[in-house]
């Protein structure tokens, strides 16, 4: 009877064999599955992390992996080539180094184009002597004249006006000792129609316009409504449209195969080559980034157009200018400062790069608690010296690319947050197998990249020379 059931058993289980097995691969999942949960599974441990006893993180309970190093030290793990890259010499190409950092967008055309908008201006000159007003009008309005400045078209009605230099005066007709401030009524092609807000007295007439001279500075003000206003005059502003054309850097390291084969005193291999390769290269495309000239050019020979980039040098907005002498004095300084963080939409922390004879000037400055020298900072894999004033701080150094082009007592003042760099082929090295070709028995490598540095809102960056 036994012999009779065993036999049937193993009639269903030939019959149902697949079933058997499936049934089994779900119970060996379950158990493996139960192993990982609990941490008791040797080969198939997951590590994990903990923290340690100063911030720091450890793995338990399994190998290190590259998911568990983006978990808990994410900047650890960098592309290879971008790595090698940031290493080489940062101190020589500043401007290269801080893009690099920055990032870059990619760009689908050698030719970039791109939009920058700035501010409105401010300031206006008076072109012509104002004489005095002090007849009403005719429904006895405070007097009114029409002003002509270098640039009317920055003033628009319910404006308020400053008169710099020209004093204003009180209800009882005395001088207050503030700056004269006009209201804006109307613009037109003869010029800016105004009144005077803390005019003069004059044969009982109050707010007259006194007389204000040639030359004198307007500065626009905030408008000023009236309780039934419901309108303003209308403020727009559009982008302004700027050209770059990205340039093809390239650099080709050989190395024959008998070079590679001999003995050699020292190690100096293929990887020492690429090295000194890249350094050049970047301090080619530094000088390009800075001083290059765009322009699009027929290579007859080639068949083909070659295009070369604009350096941010031509970029810059705004230029300051330091009188010959020995020394920077405090007041050149403290004016620098001011051009550099005053009159843009720029950011507090600024970097300025010049040549030797600009640093040295600057370094013999004697500092006082207006300007002061700071400590080294580190910022982009770049050590700056840091110089603060009550206009913000700029990140000193020395570029001697500045030397080398003959302006070695320039520089460029350039606020990190508005310089973009656009990449059309990113850094890249190749193999070329000329071997197999034909061409030569050596061991070859090119690095390419084509690319382009722009500066947004041109006059948060200032270039700086020495008459």
């Amino acid at each position: 009877m036994k012999t009779s059931n065993f036999i049937k058993t193993l009639r269903w289980m030939r019959n149902h064999k697949k079933l058997i097995i499936f049934v089994i691969t779900m119970i060996l999942i379950a158990i493996l599955a139960s192993c990982v949960g609990d941490g008791s599974g040797a080969t198939l441990a997951v590590g994990m992390l903990i923290a340690g006893t100063d911030g720091g993180k450890h793995v338990i309970d399994g190998p290190l992996t590259t998911d568990l190093t983006h978990e808990g030290s994410p900047d650890l793990l960098l592309n290879e080539i971008d790595q090698q890259i940031v290493k080489i010499r940062p101190m020589s190409t500043p401007i290269d180094q801080i893009s690099r950092y920055a990032g870059s967008k990619h760009s689908g055309s050698m030719v970039v184009d791109y939009y920058s908008v700035d501010t409105k201006p401010t300031t206006a000159k008076l072109i012509e002597d104002v004489e005095p007003v002090s007849e009403q009008s005719g429904d006895g309005s405070s007097p009114t004249t029409v002003i002509k400045t270098n640039n009317n078209d920055i003033f628009d009605p319910t404006d308020t006006i400053l008169v710099q230099n020209t004093s204003g005066y009180n209800p009882d007709g005395s001088e207050s000792g503030q700056d004269l401030m006009l209201y804006v009524l109307s613009r037109d092609t003869n010029g800016v129609t105004v009144m005077a807000v803390n005019g003069s007295n004059v044969g009982g007439v109050s707010n007259c316009i006194p007389e204000i001279s040639v030359g004198s500075t307007l500065v626009r003000m905030g408008r000023a409504a009236s309780e039934l206003d419901v309108q303003s005059p209308q403020f727009e502003s559009l982008p302004t449209k700027n050209r770059n054309l990205c340039q093809i850097f390239k650099m080709q390291v050989e190395q024959s195969t008998l070079q590679r084969l001999a003995n050699k005193e020292v190690g100096w291999t293929m990887s020492d080559q690429e090295e000194a390769a890249v350094y050049d290269m970047r301090l080619g495309m530094e000088k390009s980034f800075l001083f290059g000239v765009a322009r699009q050019l027929w290579d007859n020979s080639k068949k083909e157009y070659v295009y070369f980039t604009g350096g941010i040098w031509n970029q810059a907005g705004k230029d300051h200018y330091l009188e010959s002498a020995d020394e920077t004095g405090a007041l050149d300084m403290v004016e620098l400062m001011r051009q550099a963080f005053t009159g843009n939409a720029g950011s507090k922390r600024k970097i300025l790069i010049g040549g030797s004879e600009l640093i040295s000037r600057i370094s013999k400055q004697d500092y006082t608690r207006v300007i002061t020298a700071g400590q080294h900072v580190s910022k982009w894999g770049i050590d700056f010296t840091e110089l603060r004033s009550k206009f913000g701080c700029l990140y000193l150094l020395l570029s001697e690319v500045f030397d080398e082009v003959g302006m070695s007592g320039s520089g460029i003042v350039i606020d990190p947050e508005y310089i973009q760099k656009y990449t059309h082929i990113p850094f890249s090295t190749e193999q070329l197998n000329l071997k197999k070709s034909g061409v030569r028995n050596v061991d070859a490598l090119v690095m390419t990249e084509a690319s382009c540095l722009v500066l947004r809102y041109p006059k948060a960056h200032m270039r700086i020379h020495t008459v």
